[in-house]
């Protein structure tokens, strides 16, 4: 089937400015994008200005007849909000547009079910959707309200209920499952965590707004310096194309292995629930050594982008961790001479590997920042010695002399100490 005849349904969308907002045509523009990914056809845009939205109907009672009309007009088929409506304004909107209602969380949980791959992912996913849908489940139709059983008889356990209740000790039962689930994967990713944590090896963390090319600088990374070029990661002009933290061993050729991890891209409204649901996936960012800022330079807006993924950082108490700020896709700005390099900055082209190898050095520099260069006497009975440091230092120098092997070395400042002893 050409893409052409591919079915897509009409969606008005509808947003509210109430001044709280640094950039509403920004926001209004990134729902667009939402639906888009959603392989939905916005036909139409309504906005409004308000101080403060409408309890009831989130908009004001005049514009929900606007926006009754205009639907109809242009043929909408679904009509969806800029924010996170609450259950009775999603379904009191519902009765006045007679029309299906989505909000923005509506969209971000339809791309995540899409892009989930992994176990892990699909679980997260699944628990992150009906935690939204459970408190949603009232009025969801007449049907919710039949009764079973004998009026007002509680004989028969059970029999009495609403189906409402029904739904709802089912929806509460798989999300407890789904949390037995999670905590076992949890459970196995903190094990993993406390191998990486225990071979010292430093770890860093890729971080940033969705799109930004964090999965187009761990490729390059992996093509350049990793052990196995074909564990690439998924590499897509797409919003969340990365929905699982993929790790890779980056090596140099220094002896100054560091484990780099490509992560859940984050958005402005990104919600609650999902980033609890991928907290053990987002986790890996918090025992990062060093964060890796991707930012779209490209992007009028990214300024706004940082903002958002500072606040993220913030929420999963990451905040603190030193960073790089990668500012990619500096060539679409008409920036030449690149890459451009400046403290803990640096303006590249990732997709055309342009500052991969800087971006490399200078992530070198900050996890290494505790190795001490160190000479040491090493007896030839204490070989085990020698050869750890072979392993986990870099060796600047090695000289076999009378009274054992004279190592010059560039190593972990644990190990200095470890072994300073055998200083010479």
């Amino acid at each position: 089937m050409r893409e052409e005849e591919i079915y897509r349904q009409k969606v008005l969308l509808v947003g509210v400015d109430t001044g709280e907002e640094e950039d509403f045509e920004r926001s209004m523009e990134e729902l667009k994008n939402l639906a888009e990914a959603c392989e939905m056809q916005v036909v139409g845009i309504i906005t409004q200005r308000m101080e403060t939205v409408n309890k009831a109907l989130y908009i004001g009672t005049g514009k929900v007849k606007e926006v009754k009309e205009f639907a109809q007009d242009i043929e909408a088929e679904i009509v969806c909000f800029d924010n996170a409506l609450s259950p009775s304004q999603m379904r009191n909107l519902g009765d006045e547009l007679e029309l299906p209602i989505l909000d923005r969380t509506n969209l971000i949980l339809d791309i995540f079910a899409t892009r989930a791959q992994t176990r892990e992912a699909k679980l997260q996913v699944e628990t992150a959707r009906l935690q939204y849908l459970l408190p949603r489940l009232v009025g969801m139709g007449e049907s919710l309200g039949r009764q079973g059983g004998a009026s007002g008889s509680m004989s028969n356990k059970g029999a009495g209920e609403k189906k409402l209740e029904l739904d709802r000790r089912k929806i509460e039962h798989r999300i407890s499952e789904l949390r037995k689930e999670l905590e076992e994967v949890a459970r196995e990713r903190s094990t993993q965590r406390k191998r990486r944590t225990a071979s010292r090896i430093p770890q860093v963390a890729l971080v940033g707004y969705t799109n930004a090319g964090k999965s187009t600088v761990m490729n390059q990374m992996v093509e350049l310096y990793g052990d196995n070029p074909e564990k690439k990661v998924l590499q897509k002009d797409m919003l969340f194309a990365t929905l699982e933290t993929s790790i890779r061993m980056i090596d140099t050729g220094e002896n100054k292995p560091f484990l780099l991890a490509d992560t859940v891209g984050f958005i402005h409204k990104l919600p609650h629930g999902l980033v609890k649901a991928f907290r053990s996936t987002l986790e890996e960012v918090k025992y990062a050594d060093l964060l890796v800022q991707v930012i779209d330079f490209s992007d009028d807006h990214y300024k706004q982008q940082m903002e958002v993924t500072a606040q993220t950082l913030k929420e999963l108490e990451a905040f603190d961790i030193p960073m790089i700020y990668v500012y990619n896709k500096a060539d679409l700005k008409g920036m030449d001479n690149l890459p451009r390099c400046r403290e803990q900055q640096i303006y590249t082209c990732a997709v055309d590997g342009i500052g991969m190898e800087e971006l490399a050095q200078m992530i070198l520099e900050k996890v290494y920042a505790d190795h001490v260069e160190c000479e040491f006497l090493i007896p030839y009975d204490k070989g085990n010695v020698v050869s750890y440091l072979c392993s986990n230092a870099t060796v600047l120098s090695q000289d076999y002399r009378e009274e054992g092997v004279y190592m010059k070395v560039e190593c972990h400042g644990q190990d200095a100490e470890k072994y300073k002893m055998f200083g010479v």
